[in-house]
């Protein structure tokens, strides 16, 4: 039995400059699955939200919330034809970034529109979440040199990992493995991807931890 056999639906999440995306190829590479992935450089007012967050914040949020809805209806229809999927998010985190960006006005104006678009979304049968630290995603953000990346702040990237841990801390319709991300290289290094897989493959509970400086 293969990884995706037994999690048919695979979701990475995690910040921004985790290497959710990387490592969503890298298990689709390596497994029968489809590979379903956010697209953030066809938002057009990704550029301008880090330039003026307070401005563009709702048409950034909302551009995000009706593409990834058309994502979550082609992946319900692919259910009804079986076969794998690997996807770097899922919808149900989406009011995670509304409310870290939104004021109260414009919040509760996402909240009725994410709630009038909200379909029958399919749980994930597998979450890895990629817990990453502030430098760690500081020092990969730069890495990756996307220009308009380049002015996120370091209280902004802390407060996204906080939301995604306090998030992750509630989170219980699917499986969960917690990944400590902070030394785990697996865009590089072909054994650190053999080990995730070795350990999701070992999963027994719905939650479980991988700190791979001591499990590995």
């Amino acid at each position: 039995m293969t990884l995706t056999d037994k999690y048919p639906y695979i979701v990475i999440e995690g910040p921004i400059g985790c290497g959710k995306t990387t490592l969503a190829k890298k298990l689709a590479g390596r497994f029968p699955a489809t590979l379903l992935l956010e697209n953030a450089s066809a938002n057009p007012f990704l550029p301008k939200f880090y330039q003026d967050a307070s401005r563009y914040a709702l048409p950034t949020q909302l551009f995000f919330l009706f593409q990834r809805t058309e994502q979550v209806r082609e992946l319900t229809q692919r259910d009804l034809f079986g076969g794998a999927t690997i996807a770097d998010f899922f919808l149900e985190k989406d009011p995670l970034f509304a409310r870290l960006t939104l004021n109260d006005d414009e919040f509760a104006l996402y909240r009725q529109i994410y709630q009038h678009l909200q379909l029958q979304i399919t749980a994930p049968d597998l979450v890895i979440y990629l817990q990453t630290p502030v430098d760690a995603l500081l020092k990969r953000v730069e890495q990756r040199n996307i220009s308009y990346e380049q002015t996120i702040s370091r209280e902004y990237l802390r407060q996204l990992a906080e939301a995604y841990g306090e998030y992750f801390h509630h989170y219980d319709t699917s499986p969960v493995l917690i990944v400590n991300n902070e030394n785990l290289d697996c865009a590089s290094d072909d054994t650190a991807l053999e080990l995730l897989i070795s350990r999701v493959a070992g999963m027994r509970s719905r939650r479980e931890y991988f700190n791979p400086r001591l499990d590995g």
